[in-house]
């Protein structure tokens, strides 16, 4: 048979989309044509596919014209992932292998020259679009078929070379079995920071109890050393447990960065890129566009230290995810989409020395480096910033005082899952996810407290999207102290978390 068709597939964002790998052989002068809107990387596999099968101790049909297509021709393809598929369509093509076995299979691997199979990126994304399309088995190399086994209704099969997985094919039956890859038994995770580490910070560690608990993003100003960072890197360990549908989200798109490590199975991610980062570092792109940083902590936290020193630009992107949860990418050629449900925690300093109103050391800056200083975040993104709380410096006797320790982490957990299960019974949703239409129904205020709302709005001069975020965190503030209707002390230490910067 001078036809094979192979199936596999290419990874366009977080979807991955079949590929039909057609292989023709015919006579001719010998040459190997490679079409399909193919990049690089996918071109040079002739090369690898040609040496591949030369040192696995099979035949290349050197002289036969190959004519290889990736199939749709207008779907982009990327890396060395077609290597596999390609060498087994030209053995299938050549008589080598039972072509209608192949039929039942999705193959993807990078080749080396010898013959080994080399690990890919994405085997998580298409194990879960081969789990959904419910009609073939993946075959992977060894290392992405245990990530692949991840996801339990997937059918994987691993090999370590191309010989291995030819010995499966072969026109004669081979006797030996193939042993479908389970999800091996996955290492302890490492432990997550306790918050009982944190000395004092009231203020802020009720801050942090809130934002887990309603999914709110979270502003910590303060001068440096008070503790703003160790405060955000405890968040994460607060948070619900994940479910499948999330954990198998989040786990899909490390994979697709090669970032997937197994012992991070259902563990919320926390991401704190560098404030040199780009703007197509943190919302992604590129082409094939990638995930960034905001996808990477999708399900998780998004950690942004030292806030005013990010490109403008970079921190204008955040605008829309943190409305939608999601980030659209459009190309000249293709437009792709990821998920970004991430918990925004920021921390700056108030000012350019970092002590502005501290009552340790002495602010020396002027009020327009503190104006400028502070003006390098826009108001449209501070107001979607749904707490905004200060973090004093510590006196020193308070920090080494010896046995002093906060609460931990295990018993503020309990009460974040309690209020969290109460809100998603209540609405299905997380508070901070609600819809203007949700506000209205879930967020009944207790009688006395629309006036007070009414007048501190008016007094503060809130926009329409501060009121309704000052709502929602009333909302978890109710649900942490177990009340059904909104009162006017929730909404008072509501109104406090959104009191902005000091411009001076």
């Amino acid at each position: 048979m001078s036809l094979s068709v192979v199936h596999s597939r290419a990874l366009l964002g977080l979807q991955a989309r079949p590929v039909l790998v057609e292989v023709h052989l015919a006579n001719g002068l010998p040459h190997f044509t490679l079409v399909g809107l193919a990049d690089t990387e996918v071109k040079e596999a002739r090369e690898r596919v040609r040496s591949a099968i030369a040192n696995s101790g099979l035949d290349f049909p050197n002289n036969k014209r190959i004519t290889v297509n990736l199939a749709p021709a207008d779907l982009p393809k990327d890396s060395g992932r077609f290597d596999l598929p390609i060498a087994l369509g030209i053995l299938a093509a050549a008589g080598q292998l039972d072509a209608a076995r192949l039929e039942a299979f999705e193959f993807a691997g990078e080749l080396s020259l010898g013959g080994q199979l080399r690990p890919v990126r994405g085997a998580l994304a298409m194990a879960l679009a081969a789990a959904q399309a419910h009609d073939r088995a993946l075959v992977l190399p060894t290392a992405s078929a245990q990530e692949a086994a991840c996801v339990s209704d997937a059918r994987v099969y691993a090999a370590g070379d191309l010989a291995e997985v030819v010995r499966q094919f072969l026109p004669d039956p081979h006797d030996e079995p193939w042993a479908r890859v389970s999800a091996a038994q996955r290492p302890p995770a490492p432990p997550e920071p306790d918050m009982a580490d944190v000395k004092g910070q009231a203020a802020a560690r009720r801050a942090v109890e809130v934002a887990a608990a309603g999914g709110h993003s979270l502003l910590l100003m303060g001068p440096p050393g008070s503790g703003k960072s160790m405060l955000a890197q405890r968040l994460a360990g607060l948070l619900p447990p994940m479910e499948m549908q999330e954990a198998q989200e989040s786990a899909a798109i490390a994979s697709l960065a090669g970032r997937f490590a197994p012992e991070r199975w259902a563990q919320r991610p926390t991401c704190a890129p560098h404030h040199t980062a780009s703007a197509v570092a943190l919302v992604g792109g590129g082409s094939p566009p990638r995930p960034g940083e905001i996808s990477m902590a999708h399900g998780g936290v998004l950690f942004l230290d030292e806030l005013p020193e990010f490109p403008r630009a970079a921190l204008e992107a955040l605008r829309e995810p943190l409305e939608s949860g999601r980030i659209h990418i459009a190309r000249a050629a293709q437009r792709t989409e990821f998920p970004a449900r991430f918990q925004l925690v920021a921390a700056m300093n108030p000012c350019p020395c970092g002590y502005l109103g501290s009552q340790v050391r002495a602010c020396r800056c002027s009020a327009e480096q503190v104006a400028r200083y502070q003006g390098k975040i826009s108001g449209p993104l501070l107001d979607r910033i749904d707490l905004q709380v200060e973090v004093a410096a510590l006196p020193p006797d308070e920090l080494v005082q010896a046995g002093r320790r906060g609460e931990a982490s295990a018993a503020i957990a309990a009460r974040v899952q309690a209020a969290h299960h109460m809100a998603r019974a209540r609405q299905g949703v997380s508070n901070a996810s609600l819809s203007v239409q949700q506000l209205d129904e879930h967020c009944a205020l207790h009688e006395g407290a629309r006036p007070f709302l009414n007048q501190a709005a008016t007094r503060l001069g809130w926009s329409g999207r501060s009121l309704h975020r000052c709502l929602k965190v009333a909302r978890t503030i109710a649900d942490l102290a177990g009340s059904a209707s909104i009162e006017a002390p929730h909404l008072a230490e509501a109104i406090q978390y959104r009191r902005g910067l000091k411009r001076g």
